[in-house]
């Protein structure tokens, strides 16, 4: 008889930013497959989803990855939370996402800020003071610009170990700063992936005694906050070879700015100032290769006969995917396309 270790994750009830939480099931003769892990419950009351009265909250498994860091036969689940009747739970933003033939690719850029536990500042701070203004560090090499990268690498690599469509990694603008990115053609894999990806970059930090900050302006000044770009494309965007079908859907983004930005990351407000490559908060603009607008059209879209996609760069470090591709789908799903697509 196998036994193997099932690491249950799941989003709490946390208001403004949800966390992730997660527990472990040990099962006996696991086939690996989603289809055969089980429904599962925790206690709400202690993750700010139910009252004490009527805590039973359910787990639904949407999504599975094998995890190679845990000894012996391992995995992580992703999970949707459920109430007990099983109707979706409020927290549970993956149930909003209106794409069930996974039309919507999603590409995000996940920004991150690794923190010295003890300092309370970002890696490379020094104790006082702060270190020399941004420029050396995007992309940078060496042990004067870049730092904690054994952390980085090994997040890296366990990430394609568990199967993760991650498609780079690099030093961001800031010191301590750092990025990656994933792909899925699916919003629902998409969201999945990134938050597996979270988790797993919160437990490699535990061995570094490394806080990982998702905040979107961690440190305040003349210095670039962290954001999750969104990437996006349906077929529309992939096919119609027309710049008029692509501005007709970015101007279908005007109207909704507070709907976005509703779900779009706390205190983005800091970070949407008009300042480091940002459009202001309370405004809305879109431009080819402009990265101070709030939609980006790529520069390859428009050499491929405008066929590839758009990015919405106002989502924060800290955004749920799962609502910030949910919102994108509705707002494009609003847009007149001209017949002509």
């Amino acid at each position: 008889m196998t036994k193997s270790k099932l690491e249950y994750i799941w989003l709490d009830g946390y208001k403004p930013t949800q966390s992730l939480r997660g527990k472990t099931k040990v099962v006996s003769d696991f086939s690996g497959k989603l289809e055969d892990c089980e429904v599962w419950s925790f206690d709400g009351s202690s993750t700010q989803q139910a009252e004490g009265g009527s805590s039973d909250c359910l787990l639904k498994p949407v999504f599975i990855c094998p995890d190679p860091s845990r000894i012996g036969d391992s995995y992580i689940v992703m999970c949707e939370v459920l109430n007990s009747d099983k109707t979706p739970h409020v927290s549970n933003g993956r149930a909003t996402i209106d794409d069930d033939d996974d039309d919507f690719w999603f590409g995000f850029e996940q920004e991150y800020v690794l923190q010295d536990i003890e300092t309370g500042k970002p890696v490379g701070f020094p104790n006082k003071g702060y270190p020399g203004p941004q420029g050396p560090y995007y992309c940078s090499v060496g042990a004067e610009n870049a730092v904690a990268r054994e952390m980085v690498e090994e997040h890296l690599e366990l990430c394609l170990q568990c199967g993760l469509n991650v498609e780079g990694v690099n030093a961001e603008v800031m010191m301590g700063q750092w990025e990656y990115q994933i792909f899925s053609k699916g919003a629902q894999d998409a969201g999945d992936q990134i938050w597996v990806s979270r988790y797993l970059l919160e437990r490699i930090g535990e061995k570094y005694g490394i806080k990982v900050d998702w905040h979107c302006k961690p440190i305040k000044g003349d210095w670039n906050g962290s954001g999750m770009h969104a990437n996006f494309s349906n077929t529309t965007l992939r096919t119609c070879g027309s710049k008029e079908v692509y501005e007709t859907i970015c101007k279908a983004f005007a109207p909704r700015v507070k709907e976005h930005i509703d779900v779009y990351g706390a205190d983005n407000d800091q970070r949407l100032t008009g300042l480091h490559e940002t459009q202001r908060i309370d405004q809305f603009s879109y431009g080819i290769s402009d990265r101070g607008a709030s939609i980006r059209i790529p520069i390859f879209t428009v050499e491929h006969g405008w066929k590839g996609w758009l990015e919405d760069r106002r989502p924060a470090s800290n955004a749920d995917p799962y609502k910030v591709a949910a919102e994108i789908i509705r707002t494009v799903k609003t847009a007149d396309v001209p017949a002509t697509a």
